[in-house]
C-alpha cells in the first residue's frame, strides 16, 4: 500500500447511494460508513438491496447517483480491477484444472509477480490448507473450496473484502464451523470485511456491526446485541430472531419509564427502549425473556405479569422448551424456557401466568406492520 493509503484512514464511506432499474429502485439514498478493519454485515431478505449495494462497491453495478469512497479516494465509477477491493461469491469459481496452490497464486501471477510461493504458503497456512496445496478443487470439500476462494482473494491484499453469501452452499454444521473460521481469519489479517447475508445467525456470529436492510434502505444499524435487544422497528424485531409484539395503549412517562395499558394490565418500558411515547403501540418482548408458571405458582423475578394464559403447544428442542400461550384476548405469546431440570414439561391445556422484567421490553409505534420481517417458511 502507498503511504497515502496509510495516512488518510481508509473507512469505506457510502453517501446517498441510489440504484434504479427500469421497473424498481433497488437501493435508495444509502448512507453508510464501514470502519477500516471491521467485520461489517449487510443483513436482509432477498430483494432488499444488499447484494446490489455490494456489487456497486465492487464496481460490478454502476450507481444511478451517490458516491463511494475509500478514505479520500473516490471509487464510485472506477473500473473493478482498479479498486483495492476483492469479492468472494457463493459460487467459488475456482479453476478446476489448476492445483490449489496455483488457484491461490492466480491473481499475483496475472499482475506479473514472479516470486509468489512464500505468499501462497502464507495464505494456505492462514486458511489451514497447506496439506492440500497440490490437489485440484474437485478433490476438496465445499468448506475447503470456500477457504481456497478466500485465500485467492486475500493474497491480493485488498483493503476491502466483499463476501456475497459465501456460506450459502454449505450444510448447516459446516456453515457454523466456517462462521468461526471467517471471523478468526478476519481478526488475523485485520482487513475490512463486508459480508452480505440473509442469515441472521451468520451475521450475529461474525459481525462487529450489522446493517439491517429492507426495501433498499437501512432500517437499523448497530452491534448485534444492540439490534437484538432494542430493535427500533417491527421489521428488525421480527427479522432478527423472534418477538412477541402485543398491542398496548401508551399513557406517557413515569420517571425513567414509559407506561401503558396492555389489555387491562399496566406495563412499563424503559424510556431509552421506547420508540414511541403516545397513542397506540406494540410492546415487544423476546420469547426467551418471558417467564412462565402454572397459575397460582410464584414466578421467579416477576415484572409485568399477565394472568389467564393457557398453553396451546409445547415443543421440546433440547436446550429449551418452546411454549405457545393463548392469552385471554385471543393472541398467542411465545415463551422459551431453558431446560435446567428445575421442573418438567408443562403440558398443553395447563393454565399459566406469564411475566417479564420491564427492562427487557421495547416499545414501537403501532403504525408499523406487526408482521413486517416475518419470513415465510
Amino acid at each position: 500500500m502507498t503511504s497515502k493509503v496509510d495516512e488518510g484512514g481508509r473507512d469505506l464511506r457510502i453517501s446517498q447511494l441510489t440504484k434504479e432499474f427500469a421497473t424498481f429502485t433497488a437501493v435508495r439514498s444509502l448512507d453508510l460508513v464501514v470502519p477500516q478493519g471491521s467485520f461489517f454485515a449487510l443483513l436482509g431478505p432477498s430483494g432488499c438491496g444488499k447484494t446490489t449495494t455490494l456489487r456497486m462497491v465492487a464496481g460490478l453495478e454502476r450507481p444511478t447517483s451517490g458516491s463511494i469512497h475509500l478514505g479520500d479516494l473516490d471509487i464510485t465509477y472506477e473500473k473493478p480491477y482498479r479498486r483495492p477491493v476483492n469479492t468472494v461469491f457463493q459460487s467459488y469459481a475456482l479453476f478446476p484444472h489448476l492445483t490449489i496452490a496455483d488457484n491461490v497464486a492466480f491473481g499475483l501471477r496475472r499482475r506479473g509477480k514472479k516470486e509468489v510461493k512464500s505468499a501462497v504458503d502464507q495464505m494456505l497456512e492462514l486458511v489451514e490448507l497447506q496439506a492440500q496445496a497440490k490437489k485440484k478443487p474437485a478433490q476438496l470439500s465445499g468448506g475447503q473450496q470456500q477457504r481456497v476462494a478466500l485465500a485467492r482473494a486475500l493474497i491480493n491484499r485488498p483493503e476491502v473484502l466483499l463476501l456475497d453469501e459465501p456460506l450459502g452452499a454449505l450444510d448447516l454444521k459446516l456453515r457454523r464451523a466456517m462462521q468461526l473460521e471467517l471471523k478468526r481469519i478476519q481478526t488475523e489479517v485485520g482487513l475490512t470485511f463486508v459480508h452480505v447475508t440473509h442469515d441472521q445467525e451468520e451475521a450475529m456470529t461474525m459481525a462487529d456491526t450489522i446493517a439491517v436492510m429492507n426495501g433498499g434502505v437501512i432500517e437499523q444499524m448497530g452491534a448485534p446485541s444492540e439490534l437484538y435487544e432494542n430493535p427500533k422497528t417491527t421489521f428488525v424485531a421480527n427479522f432478527l430472531g423472534q418477538s412477541n409484539l402485543i398491542a398496548t395503549t401508551i399513557h406517557g412517562h413515569e420517571g425513567d419509564f414509559v407506561v401503558g395499558d396492555m389489555h387491562g394490565t399496566k406495563v412499563s418500558v424503559p424510556a431509552d427502549r421506547a420508540h414511541s411515547d403516545s397513542g397506540e403501540g406494540w410492546l415487544g418482548i423476546r420469547p426467551e425473556k418471558v417467564l412462565i408458571a402454572p397459575e397460582g405458582e410464584e414466578i421467579d423475578a416477576p415484572g409485568n405479569t399477565l394472568n389467564g394464559g393457557v398453553i396451546t403447544d409445547a415443543s421440546f428442542i433440547g436446550v429449551s422448551t418452546q411454549y405457545q400461550v393463548r392469552m385471554p384476548w385471543g393472541a398467542e405469546l411465545m415463551a422459551f424456557e431453558q431446560n435446567t431440570g428445575a421442573r418438567g414439561l408443562l403440558a398443553p391445556g395447563t393454565k399459566v401466568s406469564v411475566s417479564w422484567r420491564p427492562e427487557y421490553a421495547f416499545l414501537l409505534d403501532a403504525s408499523q406492520d406487526v408482521n413486517a420481517g416475518i419470513e415465510d417458511d
